[in-house]
């Protein structure tokens, strides 16, 4: 085995802990399935090791942000803090950030150079709508007047930056999502009844629990469990 083998084989052998919440970077995925089954750890993506190295370089790439906005002299304070949804749902900020006496969230995403590319031809609610619904909650959550999204091209380190004004209607529909998928004693329809789109065959869950003939009953109904 190779030197490089080790180190993966090392990272894929750690073990995996699921979180103990729905988590606010999440609530924008397209299915309501997966998020049920995510959240109850039913179903856990597993990673090779490059992967979880990957992972860790954008883990790794925060704290180098948020060293080169305050070495140009922004304001950024509260990394890491919790933002409470309520009902299990929640997430942690990268950061908050001061712009001409406005507050702001600062959310640090990492990008390989299709991904990247894509998302300055387009824009972040565009091209990234995940990352878009989760700067608009924690935005909602943090009382916040906008978001600074701060994204590095992994390629060749190329920076795209986006002022993202504060969007409570969207933020309000997916923390109501995320906490009706939470609270639901059912696992909802998948997003698709097609096994051929490509999204559910990406998909951990696919040929395990969706299209097959698992005899589950789908409740689309609002749940009536309290927060």
């Amino acid at each position: 085995m190779t030197l490089a083998e080790q180190i993966d084989a090392y990272h894929a052998s750690r073990p995996n802990r699921p979180r103990p919440h729905l988590g606010a970077s999440l609530l924008g995925h397209h299915c309501d399935r997966w998020l049920w089954l995510s959240f109850r750890w039913a179903i856990q993506e597993q990673f090779e090791g490059r992967i979880l190295r990957l992972f860790r370089r954008g883990h790794h790439e925060e704290n180098w942000v948020v060293s080169d906005l305050r070495e140009i002299g922004m304001v950024v304070t509260e990394t890491q803090r919790r933002v409470i949804f309520g009902c299990h749902v929640s997430g942690s900020l990268d950061g908050v950030v001061k712009i001409e006496k406005r507050s702001g969230v600062l959310e640090i995403k990492t990008h390989s150079k299709k991904s990247f590319d894509d998302l300055v031809a387009k824009g972040v609610k565009e091209s990234k709508w995940q990352h878009y619904v989760q700067m608009a909650c924690y935005a909602k959550g943090t009382n916040s007047q906008f978001s600074l999204y701060f994204a590095v091209c992994k390629d060749d380190d190329r920076i795209h930056t986006e002022i993202v004004p504060r969007d409570d209607e969207v933020a309000d529909k997916y923390i109501e999502r995320g906490k009706k998928i939470a609270l639901s004693e059912r696992m909802p329809p998948p997003v698709s009844v097609d096994p051929t789109w490509y999204l559910c065959k990406r998909c951990p869950a696919y040929g395990i629990i969706c299209h097959r003939d698992q005899g589950v009953k789908h409740d689309s109904a609002k749940s009536n469990s309290g927060c």
